[in-house]
């Protein structure tokens, strides 16, 4: 059976969030993995990791499952009609459509998480709400044809659980297997609730960068919403 996957690669993208799936599914028999831009020039991941696109929005195969990474880069993607209309279009073609951390939020300015269940990363996880989703602490959450999963290295877990969906637990144990994918991490620090009190604060705090232009872009969202409101007149 083959089937064919897209991730969208993009300016200042977390590499994680792509590499980590793409590994995972590019392993699976029988899966083809493309990654998709505007153009086939290279991109530079958020930590200069050269990316190279394989299709682009105009020449893109079709798919079976599109999956939309996250990372710094996402603010750009989130007022770009471009993408947002690539990705609406190939939702409805698609047999799922798929983020990894704060790539939901793309989904969300897309138009796909109105009334779905979804998770994103943690420090992004109260803008699900501005876009009409229930937000699901997990790192990874199925609603029909969406899935979303938690943070970077959640994309890990996120491609285990799709190949087995599509291919069988079989196929996913062989490449989990294969990738020796048994996580035994050092220390305890991987969710909010576990991370100490000042480990928390500095993370927050070198996040917090790309937090505030999230919460400005949403604020002048929510701004021209109300303007845009009709306005009532007295009787």
């Amino acid at each position: 059976m083959s089937l064919r996957f897209g991730i969208l690669v993009f300016p200042n993208v977390q590499q994680l969030d792509l590499t980590g799936p793409y590994e995972v599914l590019a392993t699976a028999k029988g899966a083809e993995v493309e990654l998709i831009w505007k153009d086939r020039n290279p991109v530079m991941s958020s930590t200069r990791l050269s990316l190279t696109p394989t299709a682009t929005f105009d020449d893109c195969p079709p798919l079976d499952v599109l999956c939309i990474p996250g990372g710094g880069g996402v603010n750009a993607l989130l007022e770009d009609k471009a993408v947002l209309d690539f990705v609406w279009e190939r939702a409805a073609q698609a047999r799922y459509i798929t983020s990894v951390c704060s790539g939901a939020l793309v989904l969300g300015a897309a138009g796909l998480l109105k009334g779905k269940r979804a998770t994103t990363h943690w420090y992004a996880h109260d803008f699900l709400e501005e876009f009409g989703a229930i937000p699901v602490d997990a790192r990874i959450v199925e609603d029909g044809k969406l899935i979303t999963a938690g943070g970077v290295t959640s994309g890990i877990d996120f491609g285990l659980a799709l190949v087995a969906r599509l291919l069988g637990q079989a196929e996913a144990e062989i490449v989990q297997l294969s990738l020796e994918y048994a996580p035994a991490p050092p220390f305890s620090s991987g969710t909010p609730a576990e991370a100490s009190p000042s480990v928390l604060a500095e993370a927050k705090e070198r996040l917090l960068g790309s937090r505030r232009v999230r919460e400005e872009m949403f604020a002048r969202w929510r701004q021209e919403r109300r303007a845009a409101e009709p306005k009532r007149i007295p009787a």
